[in-house]
């Protein structure tokens, strides 16, 4: 959070005229990190904490939700105990991600540090549990904030911990919690947790199933509903924004253009937002792996910093990514919805969907990274001419969007990706998974009567990745999807395309050598042996056959993840078991 945004964010509360009054040292933990006026979403939220009231608050994003659970979480804690045996834990904040958990995590440190003896833990996937354990069985742990996954492993593997006299549960981003299937984590955890606690559940938007965890979780919550500031009367738009969750510091476009004209429209709009701090939606991980490595390769990007940045990422690789980016003055990230809500990245100028969510809940989340408390933020979405009517679907969701003209004068940058492609195998088929996960993940669009994947233009969204020739796969073989505009790539020889890599490339031949090897051999007629080893043939057939699937083996990845993601969507098996299935394990 800054401390530096303009008054039309703020109230005229001071945090110290709050009542109940705040500790002395948790107002100078205010006041030293620049918080003296309170937000409108703080004002209502912290005395209702602090008197001991459970509260459901629906607030915008970037409206100061954390320190209105952190500051009164610490209060409540300084008041119930002075002095806290290592293993009682006396306060819990579960929030839907890691990035998101660790926010948060830090954010609490200046306030956690006024209360004597308490310690914090923060317990995310992508650390080892035992290290966790240990680090708890030693230390001690009196307040705990993380992921349910992780949470709920800690909880359910350690006695040592007592949770008998818990004061408070907060759950941030309730709904996303429940959107990204952790009903029975969290149903486990407030199992064991005693039903004379406080309980704050936060979410930008109160859905059915938020309100089911309200009714299992609080007892007679308060309800706490903020809106965004709405537009000046003398905006055409005001009456469409009379209840927006849209701040008014947010401008929002949208820019209509073929799928072949999207790469050099994008190219365009950076040139000219050079010293801005831009974050760019992108539909799947492997759309982010192909770009992250395709745009820093155009001679009109030379000097910007670009990183991308997917679940699919180690977690070291996240936490370097985020604090890169959280860095810089300008630069641009390069995204899917794991960087999509929770997160306070300062100073974010501009937010660009290349690619709408598949979720249109999504949308106001993404846009919700720039225009915080209070500040200027513009926001634009890509879409393709048969997508329009999205703009009115979101006009009735009273988020109003303006038009963008497509620019004239933008370069024609797809030669100079075709060009890298052919230069680099590693570009060549990043750029084929990207295309091929991008039509797998429009067929799940939630809004399927607006993006209708059977209408895709596919030979001129194949040119808008650059791709040199078209994929083999089911969606082009077996639906008459258009290929008209795409110009394949003539006299080129695809398997004498090397990796930059060299050590890659060097696999690479021997991968091709053993599956010539192998074809020979099954040409060949088998001579009898009089004497087989018959473990042997047997050995040397596996190896010959695991080095001649190789080539194929990334192609079969995707199929197989594509499949997996279906029976997730039809409920044939739970998230848990898709994340070890894929190898992710990412929302542990």
């Amino acid at each position: 959070m800054d401390s530096d945004f303009p008054n039309k964010a703020l109230t005229s509360t001071r945090f110290s005229e709050l009542n109940p009054p705040l500790s002395e040292p948790v107002l100078e933990a205010l006041s030293e990190s620049g918080f003296d006026f309170c937000t409108p979403v703080q004002v209502a939220t912290i005395p209702l904490l602090c008197s001991f009231k459970d509260v459901a608050v629906d607030a915008a994003t970037g409206s100061g939700k954390t320190l209105a659970f952190v500051v009164p979480l610490v209060e409540i804690l300084r008041r119930a105990c002075s002095n806290p045996k290592p293993h009682q834990v006396l306060g819990i904040i579960i929030s839907p991600t890691r990035e998101l958990s660790s926010q948060i995590y830090h954010v609490a440190q200046p306030f956690i540090k006024t209360l004597v003896n308490a310690k914090s833990m923060l317990l995310v996937g992508g650390v080892d549990v035992k290290a966790d354990m240990k680090k708890i069985e030693e230390e001690g742990a009196n307040i705990l904030i993380g992921t349910p996954g992780r949470l709920y492993d800690i909880m359910d593997r350690m006695d040592i911990l007592d949770f008998k006299n818990l004061e408070i549960l907060i759950l941030d981003e309730a709904d996303r919690l429940l959107d990204m299937g952790f009903q029975k984590q969290l149903s486990s955890i407030i199992s064991l947790l005693p039903k004379l606690r406080r309980t704050g559940l936060f979410s930008a938007t109160q859905t059915e199933a938020v309100e089911e965890l309200s009714k299992a979780g609080l007892r007679n919550p308060v309800r706490v509903e903020v809106r965004a500031e709405s537009k000046p009367a003398n905006d055409p738009a005001a009456h469409q924004l009379a209840s927006s969750k849209t701040p008014s510091g947010l401008h929002i476009e949208y820019l209509e253009c073929e799928p072949d004209k999207k790469p050099s429209q994008l190219i365009d709009l950076l040139m000219k937002n050079r010293t801005q701090k831009v974050i760019i939606y992108f539909m799947t991980c492997a759309c982010v792996d192909y770009w992250g490595v395709v745009l820093p390769r155009l001679s009109a990007l030379k000097g910007f910093s670009l990183i991308p940045l997917h679940g699919k990422m180690k977690q070291a690789a996240r936490e370097k990514a985020l604090a890169s980016f959280t860095s810089l003055s300008n630069g641009i990230l390069l995204c899917t919805d794991v960087a999509a809500r929770g997160l306070d990245i300062p100073g974010v100028d501009c937010i660009v969907q290349y690619d709408p969510p598949q979720d249109p809940n999504v949308f106001i989340h993404r846009v919700g990274r720039t225009a915080r408390l209070g500040k200027q933020g513009h926001a634009i979405v890509f879409l393709l001419p048969k997508e329009e009517s999205y703009v009115e679907f979101l006009r009735i969701r009273r988020v109003p969007l303006q038009e963008r003209s497509c620019s004239n004068d933008a370069p024609d940058v797809v030669p100079q990706i075709r060009c890298a492609a052919k230069k680099d195998r590693d570009v060549m088929e990043k750029g084929l998974r990207a295309f091929v996960s991008y039509i797998r993940a429009y067929k799940e669009h939630l809004c399927s009567y607006i993006f209708r994947w059977k209408e895709l233009e596919i030979g001129k969204l194949a040119m808008g990745y650059g791709l040199l020739q078209l994929p083999s796969m089911s969606e082009i073989k077996q639906q008459s999807l258009s290929t008209e505009g795409f110009v394949p790539v003539e006299d080129i020889n695809f398997e004498d395309i090397k990796y930059r890599d060299k050590s890659r490339e060097k696999q690479r031949k021997k991968n091709l050598q053993a599956k010539k090897e192998a074809k020979e051999k099954e040409a060949k007629p088998q001579k009898p042996n009089k004497t087989p080893n018959a473990a042997t043939v047997t050995k040397k057939k596996t190896a010959r056959q695991r080095r001649a699937r190789q080539t194929v083996e990334d192609e079969d990845e995707l199929t197989r993840e594509y499949r997996l993601l279906k029976k997730l969507k039809k409920g044939r098996i739970d998230e848990d078991e898709y994340a070890k299935l894929t190898g992710t394990d990412e929302l542990l």
